[in-house]
Formats: C-alpha cells, sequence, structure tokens
C-alpha cells in the first residue's frame, strides 16, 4: 500500500507494530535488530528529498528495462510514494546492528559471502511489522531504495557506525481499501528436486 493518508498514527499502534516485529526469528536469536521512528517533519522532508533523488534514479533504469513509467501500476503507485514521502506520518527503518563475528566472516576463506545471510536476520522482523501494519489498518510497504545514500541517511537518524539500514517502511491510513494481492501460481515458481521439474498441487 503506497498511497497514504497524511493522518497521523498513533504511538501506541506503532508500538504494537514494532512489538509484532520483534518476536520474529533472527540468527541465533541474538535480536540484533534496531528500530527508528521518523515522525519530525523536518527530518521526513529531508529524508524524502533523499529519497527522491533515487527514486529517479531507479525510473531511468526502468525506462531502460523498457518499463512504462506512465503506462506500469506499480511504478505509477511508487512513484506517488516519492512525490508524497515528506507527508506520509511514520517512516520507520529497520536497521541491523553489526557483530564482531559479522566483520570476521563477511567473507570466509573459502570465498563464501556471508553479508548474503545478514539479512536473515532483520527481514522477518519486516515481515511481521508489515502483517501487523494490514491487521491493524494501516497501510505500508518495503523500500530499500534509500540505502544506496546509507551515509546521508545514517547522519539524519544519528546511527552508530555499527547499525546499518535494511530497509524504511513508510507507515499510514490507507487511501482506498486493501484489496487482494495479485501473485504467481505455486507451480510457476517451484521445482522439485531440480530445477525445471515441476511441483505441481495435489
Amino acid at each position: 500500500m503506497r498511497r497514504l493518508k497524511p493522518d497521523p498514527v498513533p504511538d501506541e499502534l506503532i508500538y504494537k507494530i514494532i512489538e509484532a516485529g520483534t518476536q520474529a526469528a533472527c540468527g541465533s536469536g541474538v535480536q540484533a535488530w534496531r528500530f527508528v521512528v521518523v515522525t519530525d517533519q523536518e527530518n521526513k522532508r529531508r529524508i524524502a528529498e533523499i529519497y527522491q533523488r533515487g527514486w529517479r534514479e531507479a525510473l531511468k533504469s526502468y525506462a531502460e528495462a523498457g518499463a512504462s513509467p506512465t503506462e506500469d501500476k506499480n511504478i505509477i503507485a511508487a512513484t506517488y510514494l516519492a512525490d508524497h514521502m515528506a507527508q506520509t506520518p511514520v517512516l520507520l527503518f529497520a536497521c541491523l546492528r553489526a557483530r564482531r563475528l559479522h566483520a570476521k566472516r563477511l567473507v570466509s576463506p573459502q570465498g563464501i559471502n556471508f553479508a548474503r545471510i545478514l539479512g536473515g536476520s532483520i527481514y522477518p522482523a519486516v515481515q511481521n511489522i508489515l502483517l501487523a501494519c494490514r491487521a491493524l489498518g494501516l497501510g505500508a510497504t518495503l523500500t530499500g531504495v534509500m540505502t544506496q545514500y546509507e551515509d546521508e541517511i545514517k547522519a539524519i537518524l544519528g546511527l552508530p557506525d555499527n547499525i546499518t539500514t535494511y530497509a524504511m517502511i513508510p507507515i499510514g491510513y490507507p487511501q482506498g481499501r486493501f484489496g487482494p494481492v495479485t501473485r504467481l501460481p505455486v507451480e510457476q515458481v517451484t521445482w522439485r528436486n531440480r530445477y525445471g521439474t515441476p511441483f505441481t498441487k495435489p
């Protein structure tokens, strides 16, 4: 849900949403997630400017790939969100605290890239947050557009060096109603034992 009303969202609802996030699974049970709730208008304005810069670059990539910014419904909705980011009631940043273990193991002697798995300790919490938002009648979406400007975002949020943003979740009351999501059927995205071998509904 990317079209959100500017109406404020009560802190008690945001608390419930984040509490739902903290019930998620995480690596080693360490709970290294950290969350920043942004409601200050000046901070939202500064974040929106950075976001819009990133979204303009994303639009160029979509155009180069042949997508139409004026016809694709998802791009239209995402552009609306970018244009109205500063009016979004809550910008919730989902972050992860780096551990010394991570610094030592980001790339192993065997060439294993452990950075690939770090998101597994924050994205389950993000999923819980998105589900909680919908259950409470709030619109929300997951976006990572601003992660390419990490240093600028960290300066605005006052994040220490060992905290990294992984997602921003704009939250507000939805314009319009929730509808069913459109998804590919299981058969188109699943294989049995080996890629290419169909897995079909029993």
